[in-house]
């Protein structure tokens, strides 16, 4: 599959989801939308018309929050129709403004409260080793969510129990909720911080998709460890006003807002 055009779609369909919605995050969508295209075009192994195939990877939205990118991304690939994605955030819709499992083809967990889609995903990790399965589990967190202590619990588990089949993927835009990352709690040094607990660490350019491929295909990076790719992305990628800027994180594009952001990603 072409990714690139994937991800162009994806950011498209989750501006005028979120802003038809009245729903935020914009931004958090935009700099992950490039890695989910990877993932789902290039990297999973998955069937649409098959969600709950039992030679799935399995794929967890942590930073629930962005969840209209994934969202767009299940139904771009065929999970859902397209049509559906103008229910996002309205009343009684499945579509929730948080990623939600329920009654939605292709999500495996329902996330939104940080800290926890790690530890869920160690845990689906080791009950595949249990049961003699290659299956790999996929978790893709916020670096402000690597604030949490859970997080880092579960990477203690994950490692301990030498989950080769779990990768995280830390989408480091290096801006959270309210502020920078640097301002709030400080992550750096962020790769010798996973290599302290013994995970194998690769980084990569979050929205070159030949640098997400490379990190991405050649798995387990090391035999019994677990693998996080941290991948360097732009809050708000794709739309110059909005990349890394802290606005974006909660505020919802309407009016000549939008129509410039959709002129801009059209062009992309």
């Amino acid at each position: 599959m072409e990714t690139v055009d994937f991800a162009k779609r994806v950011r498209i369909h989750a501006l005028h989801m979120t802003s038809t919605g009245g729903s935020s995050h914009v931004g958090a969508a935009f700099s992950i939308a490039d890695i989910l295209a990877v993932l789902y075009g290039k990297v999973m192994r998955h069937d649409p018309q098959q969600p709950l195939w039992s030679g799935r990877d399995r794929f967890i939205l942590s930073k629930g929050h962005a969840g209209a990118a994934v969202y767009a991304t299940l139904a771009e690939i065929g999970y859902f129709p397209i049509e559906q994605l103008k229910l996002h955030y309205q009343n009684g819709s499945a579509l929730s403004g948080h990623v939600s499992h329920k009654g939605i083809p292709g999500v495996e967990l329902s996330t939104g409260s940080l800290g926890h889609g790690l530890g869920v995903g160690a845990g689906m990790a080791k009950a595949l080793k249990l049961a003699g399965q290659d299956q790999r589990v996929f978790v893709l967190l916020s670096d402000g969510e690597c604030d949490e202590g859970t997080i880092w619990e579960a990477a203690l588990f994950a490692q301990h129990h030498a989950l080769d089949n779990l990768v995280a993927i830390v989408d480091y835009n290096k801006i959270q909720s309210l502020a920078s990352i640097a301002d709030t709690i400080a992550l750096e040094p962020f790769r010798q911080k996973w290599e302290s607990f013994n995970w194998s660490v690769v980084e990569a350019d979050g929205h070159d998709h030949d640098s997400l491929f490379s990190a991405l295909s050649s798995l387990p990076t090391v035999p019994e460890r677990p693998t996080v790719i941290i991948a360097h992305t732009v809050k708000g990628k794709g739309v110059s006003f909005m990349e890394n800027t802290v606005l974006w994180h909660y505020r919802t594009a309407r009016g000549e807002e939008f129509n410039l952001a959709l002129a801009e990603l059209e062009k992309g």
